[in-house]
């Protein structure tokens, strides 16, 4: 696969990924639970729906990061054989300089 295919399917379970998070209900209780609304997650069927959305959340996780470290050997690199070390600085012009001049003070000691 190009790299340009990684990054189209790393978008992909990205936004998925968002979608399937911010449709979770909270777990932690928070806020929300101190003020009457930790009684909806006690209805039928919210645990089901709720264990499917955490092994969701896992699953997209795992395959953006097996995604994103497959994308990086896909990654094109120009010019990686012909590269030498000893023919980088080739047409390169050398300047000498000069050394400092020399600074005079004016002391009012002498």
């Amino acid at each position: 696969m190009s790299y340009t295919a990684f990054l189209i399917l790393i978008l992909i379970v990205a936004v998925a990924l968002i979608l399937i998070v911010m449709v979770q209900n909270p777990k932690g209780g928070g806020l929300s639970s101190s003020f009457g609304g930790g009684g909806a997650q006690s209805l039928g069927g919210v645990q089901n729906t709720n264990n499917f959305l955490d092994r969701t959340t896992w699953t997209l996780a795992i395959a953006m990061f097996a995604l994103i470290l497959l994308a990086n050997f896909a990654i094109p690199r120009a010019g990686d054989d012909n590269f030498q070390l000893n023919n980088t600085l080739d047409g390169v012009e050398t300047t000498t300089t000069t050394p400092p001049l020399e600074t005079t003070t004016n002391d009012s000691l002498k």
